[in-house]
C-alpha cells in the first residue's frame, strides 16, 4: 500500500514548535521529511534541531544539508534523485535512500555541536531584559512548606525545607525552573504569616529551611511585609538556619533592621559572562558582592552558591576569578558555606526555553540523566567543573563548610574524597558546621 507521505507531512507541521522556525529551517526539514520519509520522531529531533541552532548562533541546519548533499560520494547520488523526483528534496523510484546513515551522520555533526566547550562571542549576547511580571496578592489553600522538590534517594541531599514565600520572580534565568511553571504572574500569599506560624518546627532537631525555591528571596524587598515574617519566624526558632537565597543588590530592608543570628544571605555567582549571557535581568556579579560585602558588615552571615556552574571555552580562567574575589572580599569566618552544582533541566523547561526563542547556548551541552531523570551534565565535566571549584578555595577548606547540591555519592567521592552515608547524616553535619558555628559563636563573644 502506497504512503500518503504529503498528508503525514501535513500532520507533522502541527508541532508546535514548527511555526517558530524561519523559513529556511522549514524548508530544508520538509526536503529532509521527504527525502528520507521521516517519522514523527525523527521529524521532530530535526526540527528542534533546527531551533537549537538558530538559538546558539552556530551554523543552521540549511547550510549543513547544503553541504552534506554536495560532499564527496553523495552529489551525484542526491542529482540522480532529485532529477527523478516529483517534488525538490523528494525521492526518485529506485534512488538510493540512506535513511540510516543520514540519520548517523547528522547525530553524530549535532552532537558534536552540542557537547563542545560553548563559545560566548560578545556579539551574540542578547541586550539586558527583565521580565515584569504582575504583583497579586491571592488568597489560596495551597501549601507554603515542604521539602526540597528534588530531594531523591539516588542523591545526596541536604533536607532543605522550603518555604513558598512569593511564586514567580522578575529576573529571567534561561535555565530556571521558575518562570516555567508560574509565569508572568507574581503571586504573594494574603494569608502567608498564618500559614508561616503554622509549620510544625521540632526544637529539639536542627532544621534548613529557604525561600529561594519559588522566587528570588531579597528581589522583593519587604512588600507585604513578607522578610519581616520570615525574619520573625528564625527568631522564633533559635534551632532553625533560615537562608534567604539571592540574585538580588537590594539589601536595604535587612541593613536597616538586621536579622536573628540564625539567618543567613546566599548569592548564586556566575562570570559575567554568563549573567550577560543567561541570566537577564539580574545584577552583574560585582553588585551581587557588593550587596552581600554590605550584608557580613551589619553583622549577618553570608553564603555562596556556585549553582549552576555552566561549562564554555574559558570556564576555567573565569570561575577561578570569582573564586578569587570572594576570598579578597571576604573573611572566611563571614561566610557560612559555598556549594558547587550544575545545570540540570527538566523537559517543560527545554520545550519552554525553544519556545522563547531568543540567543542562549544554555541547551547546548553533553546531556545525561540523573537519577530523577532530569537532564545535566555527564559526570566528568561535574567532576572537572567542582574539583577545580574546590581547588580555588583551597584556602578556606578549614574554616568554611563546602558541600555539592543533588548530586550522586560517587561525584562526591570524586570531589571531596568522601560521600555521606545518608542524607540525616549530610543534614545533621550540616547542622554542626553551620548553626553550630554561629552559636559558638555567640557564646564566646557573651563570656
Amino acid at each position: 500500500m502506497k504512503i500518503d507521505y504529503e498528508s503525514k507531512l501535513r500532520d507533522l507541521t502541527v508541532d508546535p514548535l514548527w511555526p517558530r522556525l524561519d523559513r529556511a529551517s522549514r524548508r530544508t526539514v520538509e526536503a529532509m521529511a521527504w527525502r528520507y520519509r521521516l517519522s514523527h520522531q525523527e521529524f521532530r529531533r530535526l526540527v528542534a534541531a533546527a531551533r537549537d541552532l538558530r538559538m546558539w548562533g552556530e551554523k543552521p541546519l540549511a547550510r549543513w544539508w547544503r553541504e552534506y548533499r554536495g560532499s564527496p560520494g553523495r552529489r551525484a547520488v542526491f542529482a540522480k534523485a532529485d532529477r527523478g523526483g516529483a517534488r525538490s528534496g523528494s525521492p526518485a523510484g529506485g534512488a538510493p535512500r540512506d535513511k540510516k546513515g543520514f540519520l548517523r551522520d547528522f547525530g553524530a555533526w549535532f552532537d558534536a555541536v552540542q557537547g563542545a566547550e560553548k563559545v560566548y562571542r560578545r556579539r551574540l549576547l542578547p541586550g539586558r531584559r527583565r521580565r515584569r511580571p504582575r504583583i497579586e496578592l491571592e488568597r489560596s489553600e495551597k501549601a507554603i512548606h515542604g521539602l526540597c522538590p528534588v530531594a531523591s534517594p539516588d542523591t545526596l541531599c541536604c533536607r532543605l525545607r522550603t518555604i513558598d514565600a512569593v511564586e514567580s520572580c522578575p529576573f529571567g534565568c534561561t535555565y530556571c525552573t521558575i518562570q516555567t511553571f508560574y509565569g508572568d504572574r507574581s503571586v504573594f500569599d494574603a494569608d502567608f504569616a498564618r500559614k508561616l506560624a503554622a509549620i510544625r518546627v521540632d526544637p529539639r532537631e536542627f532544621a534548613r529551611f529557604g525561600s529561594g525555591q519559588s522566587s528570588d528571596s531579597l528581589v522583593w524587598g519587604n512588600r507585604y511585609g513578607v522578610l519581616s515574617e520570615l525574619l520573625g519566624f528564625a527568631a522564633a526558632h533559635p534551632n532553625i538556619l533560615l537562608e534567604l537565597k539571592s540574585k538580588s543588590d537590594r539589601v536595604g530592608c535587612l541593613l536597616r533592621h538586621g536579622a536573628p543570628r540564625n539567618v543567613v544571605c546566599s548569592w548564586s555567582l556566575n562570570p559575567d559572562t554568563i549573567v550577560r549571557a543567561e541570566e537577564h535581568g539580574t545584577p552583574v556579579l560585582r553588585k551581587r558582592l557588593r550587596a552581600a560585602r554590605r550584608v557580613a558588615d551589619r553583622g549577618i552571615p553570608v553564603a555562596f552558591h556556585f549553582h549552576p556552574m555552566i561549562y564554555y571555552s574559558g570556564w576555567r580562567e573565569e570561575y577561578e576569578a570569582v573564586g578569587r574575589r570572594v576570598m579578597e572580599l571576604f573573611r572566611p569566618e563571614e561566610v557560612l558555606f559555598i556549594s558547587f552544582g550544575s545545570v540540570t533541566l527538566i523537559k517543560p523547561v527545554i520545550r519552554a526555553l525553544r519556545m522563547r526563542g531568543g540567543r542562549t547556548r544554555i541547551l547546548q551541552m553533553s546531556m545525561a540523566r540523573d537519577p530523577k531523570g532530569k537532564l545535566t551534565y555527564p559526570d566528568s565535566v561535574k567532576i572537572a567543573l567542582f574539583r577545580h571549584m574546590r581547588g580555588v578555595f583551597s584556602p578556606w577548606h578549614e574554616e568554611v563548610y563546602f558541600y555539592l547540591c543533588m548530586e550522586k555519592r560517587a561525584i562526591w567521592e570524586a570531589v571531596f574524597g568522601f560521600a555521606y552515608g545518608s542524607n540525616r547524616e549530610f543534614e545533621r553535619d550540616f547542622g554542626g558546621r553551620t548553626l553550630g558555628r554561629i552559636t559558638a559563636a555567640g557564646n564566646g563573644a557573651g563570656t
